[in-house]
């Protein structure tokens, strides 16, 4: 370490600087001029005393604050030996000597027509040797190939120098930043115009910059395909075909930021939870590139591992938070999740920090999803809580990311107002109001954040088309002579949606084991509930015992327990699930014959 330099900056070194320097300027006016350069060696100090004071003259190039003799304090070996060196000064030197050394490329042209008046020896070694005297688009044609000819014109106008970086010559050749300078030639004679005209010249300074060039290309090169790999990751995490439920027409469009923007992590998911029941989750991983689409893929497999667990949507989301938090501290996430239930025609939900749900309904109105909405993931410390809207035959809803609506400079709820005037007008299938709404918010090839849009219609059905979709419901009153009834009405609903005479005996005995479980280990409020799609058959009974049955192996001399295993084995599927106001459902589905 240089102690000598970086001791000026300890308290008190400032002081006795100044100090040393005001002695020295009083020694000079009392006339003892410069102090000698013998002074810190071992010269007799008698010879300083006898010297007159007059024999060594001050000269106005020697510092007067130079003390000692030693490396750090200044001095030349000329001036500790008291001779001293005249500096050249800069008229001395040639113009031509020094452009001519210069690694640099430099041209000077002269006129309106850039008459060449010189090149340096570099130039020459890089182009080739030039004619002085002939024009520039003439003599030096690599000038037109990089594009500087009306560069000089411009110079040459306004009297101020120009730069133009990165000009790469035709050929994928060199690059060069080129500095084009005015100067003014000595007038030799002729009138003031043309004296003026003649002896205005431009000075072109060429830097070759190729290998800078090169590096910032293989840099470009190097994000493409960094961005490519985030995007083909971002892509092969999202869902590549979207389940359609029975009750919901859906569609789901992403787009990643511009060329300039890094991907982000933002996703959409829609998984079938059974009995006409529908899961729709979209999120936002906060941060950019190929560790927030790897986030994202973690936690969209992680919704779909508890969205078949069949919890309200609150609770998906607190196993999410912790889940975040445990994946990446660093990182947090938006999200909401929401499940439509067709048999009660409502949309519940559960918000991280996410943007509102819009629904229009079938008269054309947009509404919010109210709140709640709770902090994002990966934020820990808070009881999520769910809401409903109402979503009925007619209806749209859209969940959306924050790149959607968000713009600098502009409050987000702008962008999300603009949002629910462009869902007001917007008609067509899903798909049509996916790309209706992206142009509609100025979403295109060069946005810069990504967007992710989900759209779900609730048909209404009408016609040869409605008869495919019912509903029927039996309270389950009286206790174990319900079953009977149960069995009975069972018979006669799926005798009269006209299925065939298999399917019909295969559903009036799933219904009788579920309402026969029901009896034996529920409580009341308890009903049976029949629905029909176009392409399954739903058993589903309700009570208000909220543990939930579970499949199980029954020995050859057990009286009960085989219940849920007949179900299983003859239905496609079944399941069950707690209800919001405290209680279970268990249901099983069959799929129909194609039509």
């Amino acid at each position: 370490m240089n102690f000598t330099r970086w001791s000026a900056r300890f308290p008190g070194t400032q002081r006795r600087a100044a100090a040393r320097t005001e002695h020295a300027a009083a020694q000079a006016k009392r006339g003892e001029g410069a102090v000698p350069a013998a002074r810190g060696g071992r010269a007799d100090p008698g010879a300083e005393r006898s010297a007159p004071a007059d024999d060594h003259p001050a000269d106005p190039t020697v510092s007067g604050t130079g003390t000692g003799t030693g490396p750090g304090t200044g001095t030349t070996p000329a001036q500790r030996t008291g001779v001293l060196t005249a500096v050249p000064s800069l008229d001395e030197l040639s113009a031509r000597e020094v452009l001519g050394r210069l690694p640099a490329l430099v041209a000077l042209v002269h006129g309106p027509e850039h008459r060449v008046a010189y090149v340096n020896d570099a130039y020459t070694a890089g182009f080739g040797a030039r004619t002085p005297g002939a024009p520039a688009h003439e003599a030096l044609p690599e000038l037109g190939e990089l594009g500087l000819l009306p560069l000089l014109d411009q110079v040459q106008r306004s009297g101020k120098p120009r730069t133009a970086k990165n000009r790469t010559a035709p050929g994928g050749g060199s690059s060069y930043t080129v500095t084009c300078t005015p100067v003014e030639f000595p007038k030799t004679g002729g009138t003031a115009p043309e004296a003026e005209a003649h002896h205005a010249g431009v000075l072109i300074h060429l830097a070759d910059v190729t290998d800078h060039a090169e590096a910032v290309e293989r840099l470009r090169a190097s994000e493409r395909r960094q961005r490519e790999a985030a995007v083909t990751l971002q892509r092969s995490l999202l869902p590549q075909e979207l389940e359609q439920p029975d009750d919901l027409r859906i569609a789901a469009t992403y787009q990643p930021g511009g060329t300039e923007a890094a991907v982000g992590g933002d996703w959409y998911d829609v998984i079938t939870l059974g009995a006409g029941r529908t899961a729709l989750v979209i999120g936002d991983v906060m941060g950019r590139g190929v560790r927030a689409a790897a986030v994202m893929g973690q936690l969209r497999t992680a919704v779909r591992a508890y969205a078949r667990l069949d919890l309200p949507p609150h609770e998906v989301l607190q196993l999410l938070d912790g889940l975040a938090a445990e994946i990446d501290a660093s990182q947090i996430a938006t999200c909401v999740y929401a499940v439509h239930d067709p048999n009660e025609g409502l949309l519940a939900y559960a918000s991280a920090g996410h943007l509102p749900i819009l629904v229009r309904d079938e008269h054309g109105t947009v509404r919010r999803a109210a709140d709640p909405t709770g902090p994002p993931l990966g934020t820990g410390g808070w009881l999520h809580t769910s809401g409903t809207i109402a979503l009925g035959p007619g209806s749209t809803a859209v969940l959306y990311t924050d790149g959607l609506v968000e713009r600098r400079g502009e409050d987000i709820d702008e962008g999300v107002a603009a949002l629910e005037r462009a869902l007001a007008g917007a008609q067509g299938t899903p798909t049509v109001i996916c790309d209706r709404l992206m142009r509609a918010l100025g979403v295109d090839a060069d946005h810069d954040d990504d967007v992710a849009v989900m759209v779900l219609q609730q048909p209404a059905r009408s016609g040869a088309d409605a008869e495919l979709f019912h509903n029927a419901a039996l309270e389950l009153l009286g206790g174990i002579e319900a079953a009977p009834r149960a069995r009975a009405f069972a018979q006669g609903v799926l005798a009269s949606w006209r299925f065939p005479v298999e399917l019909c005996d295969l559903g009036v005995l799933a219904a009788s084991e579920l309402v026969a479980n029901s009896l034996q280990h529920g409580t009341p409020p308890m009903r049976l509930r029949l629905r029909r799609t176009d392409r399954r058959l739903i058993i589903e009974v309700t009570d208000g015992d909220d543990h939930l049955p579970r499949r199980r192996r029954a020995e050859p001399a057990d009286e009960t327990g085989r219940g849920i295993s007949i179900v299983a084995t003859i239905a496609s599927s079944w399941g069950s699930r707690r209800t919001p106001g405290g209680g279970k459902a268990v249901w099983c589905e069959f799929a129909l014959p194609d039509r």
